[in-house]
């Protein structure tokens, strides 16, 4: 697999520029490079620092995939049914515009379990773009691919195997990609709901400690998480869409 130079070498201006911070600001402010990858270090390899950041990793997951179950049955009954999303689609840009701390706020009211809480958080804020991810790939399905494949007289679950599986599936992996950023936003607020365990916890307690360098890499595990959540999202793109490449080979 070829790597790409320009984001390696992005990354070390990034970390030089850093470090030249480092060599003339209080180490509160700006922390060496040294110290932020021994922090980081015993996060990965310590048994309490490791299940945080494994913690984390589960409710990112859970509640993602809670809203994509959730968003992809919303989307099909939308575009199936036209009533519905004239009923729906106000609903889901309603949603999208309630920020994180309102849903963890009502979250505390509603609910006794921090980890339903959290969970609640998650789907809530990531639900409206795998809805209308999928919505949108579902109505984008050619019109005369359809009529075709009606002419053949499938059965509902052909036509949904054959024909609207195979025609939101790039939907849904955009969707997820798109989410895995948002969301390590917001499980960071969310885990602030009386978690005793995870990135948002540990940056809560980094930051009463005025522990700049253990701020940073727990920070940097969570950005660790997602660009490595993203590339097996990638990977798995290229394999189910590799059609796509053989047809512009073949053109």
């Amino acid at each position: 697999m070829r790597i790409q130079r320009e984001p390696l070498i992005a990354a070390l201006v990034l970390v030089l520029v850093w470090e030249v911070a480092a060599w003339f600001l209080p180490p509160f402010l700006f922390p060496s490079t040294l110290a932020i990858g021994r922090e980081l270090l015993s996060i990965l390899t310590e048994g309490d620092q490791l299940r945080g950041a494994l913690a984390t990793s589960a409710r990112i997951l859970l509640g993602m995939t809670g809203a994509f179950v959730v968003g992809s049955l919303i989307a099909l009954w939308m575009g199936i049914s036209e009533r519905a999303a004239r009923y729906i689609h106000p609903l889901l840009t309603f949603n999208q515009g309630i920020p994180a701390l309102s849903w963890v706020v009502i979250s505390i009211i509603w609910f006794k379990s921090t980890e339903f809480r959290i969970w609640f958080i998650i789907v809530m804020t990531t639900l409206p773009a795998f809805a209308f991810q999928i919505y949108d790939a579902y109505r984008a399905m050619s019109k005369d691919l359809v009529e075709m494949s009606l002419s053949f007289r499938p059965s509902q679950w052909d036509m949904f195997r054959t024909l609207i599986v195979p025609s939101i599936v790039p939907g849904v992996l955009t969707a997820w990609k798109v989410n895995l950023g948002n969301v390590a936003r917001v499980v960071v607020v969310a885990e602030l709901v009386g978690a005793t365990v995870g990135v948002g916890y540990e940056l809560l307690q980094r930051q009463q400690l005025f522990d700049m360098a253990g701020a940073i890499a727990w920070t940097l595990v969570l950005v660790l998480f997602v660009i490595t959540s993203q590339k097996v999202v990638a990977l798995l793109e290229a394999y189910l869409l590799r059609y796509r490449a053989q047809s512009e080979r073949s053109l």
